[in-house]
């Protein structure tokens, strides 16, 4: 259509390649779309180029699309929206809602009205140098030469954004939000790129900043006021989810290789096990006859803990 330049859209991106969001009370499917292509080159793709970078709300029984939001139009920057849509009943202004929240990689942090799309707030959660901030509809207030360019241009977040497919999580005991941040930037460049079926489709390159060291966070915040409650250092930029715990533990990986436990309430470091590779992903706990575990992928091994009986 009209957010998509000429037949752009056919060639467009948007791969879906995170799992969506179930919500059975609603019977609505929320799933996350990828960014526009080519990757770093909008020319050729003028427009917002919808439904990339947006999450949008499905009828699981049907396919049709009840609602949509979008979080970066005309994304040049790799700032696709495959981070976990989270579904919470909270209060909102003194009211019950059903809310959906979500970390992008675009370095704002949103909440919706799950039911019907309806943006309530957004704010940065790290850095970023490319939005003034968000309108009254949640749509980003861009800043001037921003667009990747032949001679490069810096801006944060890096392509691999601010957060991306690590999943944060939420703890009801605490009721705090726990996710993990990426502090990088990247220089990004631009050259019109050729289209060829089955290749990949980049609109030139990005590099890292070479004075600037890349590192991260675990944060624990409030995901309605955004009140940030703790925070733990990371030397290194993560690539892992969290898992919280009804008994107000907290596990989270890092690049080192570390399996962590915190306590959820305050940050405290309980315990840490380096497991011999960089974690990727978020651990699970279950219970098999009374008794709770917790396992974590980590390289091709699966490593499971539990305490001793």
């Amino acid at each position: 259509g009209d957010t998509w330049l000429a037949d752009s859209w056919q060639r467009g991106g948007g791969a879906t390649w995170t799992t969506g969001t179930f919500d059975p009370a609603l019977n609505t499917l929320y799933w996350p779309v990828g960014n526009p292509g080519p990757d770093l080159y909008g020319e050729s793709r003028k427009g917002d180029n919808l439904y990339t970078c947006s999450v949008i709300a499905l009828d699981p029984d049907t396919g049709k699309m009840k609602w949509y939001f979008q979080f970066t139009p005309h994304d040049t920057h790799d700032w696709d929206a495959n981070e976990t849509p989270m579904l919470l009943d909270l209060a909102w202004e003194g009211k019950p809602r059903k809310l959906l929240f979500l970390p992008n990689r675009n370095g704002f942090f949103y909440v919706l009205d799950r039911t019907n799309g309806q943006f309530l707030a957004g704010k940065p959660f790290w850095k970023q140098t490319w939005a003034k901030g968000l309108d009254a509809k949640g749509r980003p207030i861009v800043m001037d030469n921003i667009e990747p360019s032949p001679e490069g241009n810096r801006q944060c977040p890096g392509l691999a954004g601010a957060t991306n497919w690590m999943s944060p999580s939420y703890s009801p005991q605490t009721k705090l939000y726990y996710l993990q941040i990426r502090d990088s930037c990247d220089i990004f460049y631009s050259s019109p790129p050729t289209y060829i079926a089955g290749k990949p489709y980049w609109g030139s390159v990005f590099r890292g900043v070479t004075d600037e060291k890349e590192s991260g966070m675990l944060r624990a915040f409030d995901p309605v006021t955004m009140e940030v409650k703790w925070e733990f250092k990371l030397d290194k930029a993560p690539w892992a989810g969290t898992m919280s715990t009804s008994g107000n533990l907290l596990f989270a990986g890092d690049e080192d290789g570390y399996l962590m436990a915190f306590d959820a309430r305050n940050g405290k470091l309980l315990w840490k096990l380096n497991t011999g590779n960089r974690l990727v992903t978020a651990p699970i706990t279950y219970m098999i006859d009374g008794k709770q575990y917790v396992t974590m992928p980590s390289g091709s091994a699966l490593l499971t803990f539990a305490l001793p009986d």
